[in-house]
Parts: C-alpha cells; sequence; structure tokens
C-alpha cells in the first residue's frame, strides 16, 4: 500500500508541473492577433496603390492653400532643377493660391460654378460680357487661363464654362486641327475665357496675339490621362509649361498680379508635409 500511495503522490506533483505548460499558448495568443491586424492594414494600403493614382490622392480642396503652393513651388524647383531664394520664397504667399469651394466637385461640369465663385459679385461683368472698353478691355487678353496637358481635356473642361460663354465665347488655344492664323483672328475680339496646351498657348503670347493685361487666374488641370500622366508629369508637356511659366507667369506671381488655381486630384497631406519641410529648408 505505501508503494501504491507514493505512486499517487508522484503522479499529482508531475500534474501540477505539466499545468503551467497549457497556459502557454493562450498568453501568446495576443501578439497573433495583432499581427493580423497590421497584415491587414498593409494589406488595404496595397491594394489602393495597385488601383492607380485616384486611389492614393485626395482633391486639392482637402489641402489648405499653404499646402498648395507648397506643392507647387516644389514642382517648380524640382522640374527646373533650381533652387528660390528666401528672399523670392518669402514674396511669394499664400493669397497666390485660388482655394476653391470645398463643397463643389473639382470637374469639368463644376468649373464655371468655381469661377464664378472665385470672381465673386464681379463674376458677370468680368466673365460673361463680350464688348470690349477701350482703355479698360484689351482684345485678346482673358481675365481665365486654362492650361491642360491635352487639346481632348482642353475642350472637356471649356465645355464646363458654357453657362457663362455665352456672349463671349471661350478661345481654344491648341494645335490640334487649328491653325494659329485662326487663333489670332479669334483672339482680336474681347476673350473672357481661354484654354489650351503650354506650347500653342506661348507660342500665341511670344507673338502678342495672346494678351496678359486682363489675365487674373490661370486654372492647372491636374487631372491625369489613361496612361496617369498629368500636366506636371507629362515629359514634354512638363517642360513646355515650365518655360511658358518662367517666362510670362513667375514675375506676375511674385507681383501678386496672379493667382493659380490647382484644379483636380494632387498629392495627399502626408506628401505635402514632407514637401513643406523641405522648402522651409
Amino acid at each position: 500500500m505505501g508503494s501504491l500511495d507514493a505512486e499517487k503522490l508522484s503522479k499529482k506533483k508531475a500534474s501540477l508541473k505539466a499545468k503551467p505548460k497549457s497556459v502557454a499558448p493562450k498568453a501568446a495568443a495576443t501578439p497573433t492577433k495583432y499581427k493580423k491586424k497590421k497584415g491587414q492594414k498593409n494589406t488595404t494600403r496595397k491594394a489602393k496603390n495597385e488601383n492607380g493614382n485616384d486611389e492614393v490622392q485626395a482633391p486639392s480642396a482637402s489641402a489648405s492653400a499653404s499646402e498648395q503652393l507648397s506643392f507647387f513651388l516644389n514642382e517648380f524647383q524640382s522640374a527646373n532643377g533650381i533652387q528660390l531664394s528666401s528672399l523670392e520664397l518669402e514674396s511669394i504667399k499664400e493669397s497666390c493660391i485660388l482655394e476653391l469651394s470645398r463643397s463643389l466637385d473639382q470637374d469639368s461640369k463644376s468649373l464655371g460654378m468655381h469661377m464664378k465663385a472665385a470672381f465673386g459679385s464681379l463674376w458677370k461683368e468680368v466673365l460673361t460680357e463680350g464688348q470690349l472698353l477701350e482703355g479698360k478691355i484689351d482684345p485678346g487678353s482673358p481675365a481665365v487661363l486654362i492650361i491642360s496637358s491635352s487639346a481632348l481635356r482642353s475642350i472637356e473642361l471649356l465645355k464646363g464654362l458654357r453657362s457663362l460663354t455665352k456672349e463671349c465665347h471661350a478661345v481654344k488655344l491648341f494645335s490640334k486641327h487649328m491653325k494659329v492664323e485662326e487663333q489670332v483672328s479669334l483672339l482680336k475680339n474681347r476673350v473672357n475665357f481661354a484654354g489650351g496646351t503650354p506650347s500653342r498657348i506661348k507660342k500665341l503670347i511670344d507673338i502678342e496675339a495672346l494678351g496678359l493685361s486682363r489675365l487674373s487666374v490661370i486654372v492647372l488641370d491636374m487631372h491625369t490621362d489613361v496612361k496617369g500622366y498629368s500636366l506636371f508629369t507629362l515629359p514634354q508637356v512638363r517642360d513646355e509649361f515650365w518655360d511658358l511659366y518662367k517666362t510670362y507667369f513667375h514675375h506676375r506671381l511674385l507681383q501678386r498680379d496672379l493667382r493659380i488655381s490647382l484644379y483636380g486630384p494632387i498629392p495627399n497631406g502626408n506628401e505635402f508635409k514632407g514637401r513643406r519641410k523641405n522648402l522651409e529648408e
């Protein structure tokens, strides 16, 4: 009997020692669940990236004027391989950026409403009337100039202005199916809106057919095409745009005679923060 009791006591001690081992896997369960959550978040971000640029970008309306200006100046310096002086950066204020209504989409159909809001109580006088006024309204000098990466996109945006261009038609400024002579003829009248591609716009300014005396806003189309290219990324068009900007617009921006509207999707806030920091350095 003594040997049987000893055997039972030995088994009881063994079972007590084994119990802590049975709870060990439960303790490891918490970090395992946490890792799965992290994995799910990463998968979501990856899926967004694979869907294209629009999925990882936010509308420019969600960015402040300061963020938009930082983005624009960073693009300017990067594309041209230059560094603006601190004096130049101080001269370019946030007021140079035309902040658009956050309650409206930034598509071709909404462009007219955005422009009406931008000009306030003067919108009808500045944007719709068709008569030349000697000493005040020069021929061929638009109040708003829309710059796009292609002729088709220019046409699409100009269609969104139809409600404002019944008396004074918008002028198309691109080379596709349009001769310079035809555009020169159209620019001999009053022009409130004009839109086109950088190369043709610059050529018409060079020959003094397109005037800048009334120019108040340039709308830079940030829309991306089916291949993901935009005004700032399509190689040849990008170079032509910055050539146009440096030649005719940058000094007006410094003098605060011009406002820029970044129309459409642009990089999100996280990218803005990094770019802004680089500019301030």
